[in-house]
């Protein structure tokens, strides 16, 4: 009998011992489950989650290690998508501060970020301010030119001077405010950089070769002619609009300097920001008021050309097609390409349309193609319908301006063009 009590007391012991070990874990809010592996790699994942930045830096090594500021890493967060919200998630009150903490902890010396009293902004450069003044000063010599001759020579003056102006022009956008400046992004390989360039400049040039010309053609159009190539003066059958274009060309000053104050006021703005939504309502009157501020730069040289040359200032057409020009080179300077290349072609599209129906209202049976023109050219004059189509393409593009131009990422430092 003494076997079965003995064999029996392991039995008790070890129900007693785990009966105690229970009552242990009930006391202290304990259990065995909790020493599983997911319970032991638990602390683990709490040290990763300490620390939220390692995984963006990380994410932006490459932004990171090629920043030259603070400021330009906040940029390309912003242009990743992350705003002041999703920076607290970062346990960061806005983009600014976590970016300045990249900064930091990437692979540059640990240095403080410059202060933004310290930031490199650009300034004005004798060459590109000579070479804003070479289109207006070629422009303003073809015309003299075509005032001073007749015939055979015109023709040879002309030509020279169109082309002489489009290298001048070519020349003062290369370089400066005006220059476009490099950014990266995938080109599709049907339309490489180069043809697409020498499409926006084809698109451009036909602009300012129809302020020339083709007001002058319609109403030409518009009355059965025109009954021969334009003349070269503005009392002709097919006048040439010679003050709207010497104005544009002599716009390229004004238009640099707008720019060069644009870029440095929103770079100081920029270092100054604590938030993109801050940074962004500042800027954005900016923007208005140096477009506005070129606007009456442009209307003053549209009235000085009229009077000097005894011809009409066009106020209207010119003013449309100046802010169009201006807004889709700012724009592109600042990496927004694809809409001014979309807006620049539909103008050209539908100016060219619009003189095409005159033409086409000619055939038998086709009279109602050329009604719409018509009507506006004999109540209004043949300026309004390019006046009409570059407002409604400046519109267009100040729209798109007001979104794109008062983002962080567009004004990252790159350097001086």
């Amino acid at each position: 009998m003494s076997g079965p009590r003995e064999s029996g007391r392991p039995g008790t012991a070890e129900s007693t011992r785990a009966r105690a070990e229970a009552d242990t874990d009930a006391l202290t809010g304990t259990s065995r489950a909790a020493e599983s592996p997911a319970a032991r790699r638990q602390p683990s994942a709490r040290r990763l989650a300490v620390d939220p930045v390692k995984t963006l830096l990380h994410q932006h090594r490459e932004l990171c290690e090629r920043a030259v500021d603070a400021l330009e890493i906040a940029a390309g967060l912003e242009a990743h998508g992350i705003t002041d919200r999703t920076a607290a998630r970062f346990r960061h009150r806005d983009v600014f501060s976590l970016a300045e903490e990249m900064y930091v902890r990437s692979s540059h010396e640990k240095e403080p970020p410059p202060r933004p009293a310290d930031a490199a902004l650009p300034g004005a450069r004798t060459d590109w301010v000579l070479l804003t003044l070479l289109p207006g000063a070629l422009c303003a010599a073809t015309v003299a030119g075509l005032r001073l001759t007749h015939g055979q020579p015109r023709l040879a003056v002309a030509v020279v001077g169109a082309l002489a102006v489009s290298l001048g022009l070519r020349a003062a956008l290369a370089r400066g405010p005006l220059g476009a400046a490099a950014r990266t992004g995938a080109v599709p390989a049907a339309h490489p950089p180069g043809a697409r360039t020498l499409t926006r400049w084809l698109i451009a040039y036909a602009l300012i070769a129809y302020a020339l010309l083709g007001d002058g053609f319609l109403d030409a159009a518009v009355a059965g002619g025109p009954d021969g190539p334009p003349g070269g003066s503005a009392d002709g059958p097919w006048p040439v609009a010679t003050a709207p274009v010497l104005a544009l060309a002599l716009a390229c000053v004004p238009a640099a300097w707008c720019a060069h104050l644009f870029t440095v006021r929103a770079r100081r703005r920029l270092a100054a920001s604590r938030g993109l939504e801050e940074f962004a309502a500042s800027v954005r009157p900016l923007l208005l008021g140096t477009f506005a501020l070129y606007l009456c730069a442009l209307g003053a040289l549209l009235a000085v050309c009229g009077a000097v040359l005894h011809e009409p200032a066009a106020y209207a057409r010119a003013l449309c097609l100046g802010a169009l020009l201006l807004l889709a080179r700012l724009l592109t300077v600042h990496g927004f390409t694809r809409a001014p290349a979309l807006v620049l072609t539909a103008v050209a599209a539908a100016e060219a349309a619009a003189a095409a129906t005159v033409l086409a209202g000619r055939l038998p049976g086709a009279g109602f193609l050329a009604t719409p023109v018509r009507t506006l050219a004999e109540a209004w004059g043949p300026g309004s319908i390019p006046a009409l189509i570059c407002a409604a393409g400046a519109l267009t593009l100040l729209m798109h301006a007001t979104r794109t131009l008062t983002r962080a990422s567009a004004h990252a430092s790159r350097g001086e063009p």
